[in-house]
């Protein structure tokens, strides 16, 4: 791993977040990858999208709760929602970012599961499912994830908290989520309910 430096959030009154990050994400940029799947070191910033999220979520008592993150990144959400007693399934599709979280997740005394996803082969993730709770914080950044990812959020649970931004995809997103389920706005997160949900 790349030098890293440490980020200190403030997720919640008296509660706090330390969370490794590479110091220069650039330079983990890796042309082989780029060329093969246009991947690119998202994972590696701390975006302002999962610290919403992870605010919105560390107050809540999840009690046990079965919590999933998609593309987590550095995971912000998902140490959030350990902390606040969720038993958390972190995917991403980069395995460097998945190492750092387990590291992260050590560091703030809480316990994160790890699996690498890619939303287009989700069946290991699908034996899994259904989960009380899905979280993505800005996942929303490049179209080509459109169709994968409202193809599989109903497939995973009743209940989606994402974070957006305001990137181009989003109003296409919600758009096309609202002919299925219910969403209400709270700042940069979007709470997505089903019909199941909604009928209960």
């Amino acid at each position: 791993m790349h030098d890293l430096v440490e980020e200190i959030v403030g997720v919640a009154p008296g509660r706090e977040l330390a969370v490794l990050r590479p110091r220069d994400s650039e330079a983990l940029l890796d042309e082989h990858a780029f060329e093969d799947d246009e991947y690119l070191p998202y994972w590696a910033e701390l975006w302002p999208s999962g610290v919403a999220l992870a605010r919105e979520i560390a107050p809540r008592a999840l009690r046990g709760a079965r919590v999933v993150e998609l593309g987590c990144g550095l995971g912000l959400p998902s140490l959030a929602a350990a902390g606040a007693g969720g038993r958390v399934l972190a995917t991403d599709w980069a395995p460097a970012a998945l190492d750092l979280l387990r590291d992260n997740a050590a560091r703030n005394g809480v316990e994160v599961e790890v699996a690498r996803v890619d939303w287009r082969e989700p069946a290991a993730l699908l034996e899994r499912a259904p989960f009380d709770l899905v979280l993505a914080a800005d996942v929303l950044y490049e179209r080509r994830h459109l169709d994968p990812l409202l193809e599989l959020l109903p497939r995973l649970g009743d209940e989606v908290w994402l974070a957006d931004p305001g990137r181009p995809p989003l109003e296409d997103f919600v758009a096309r989520a609202g002919s299925s389920w219910a969403i209400a706005r709270r700042g940069s997160v979007y709470r997505l309910s089903s019909a199941r949900d909604r009928a209960a």
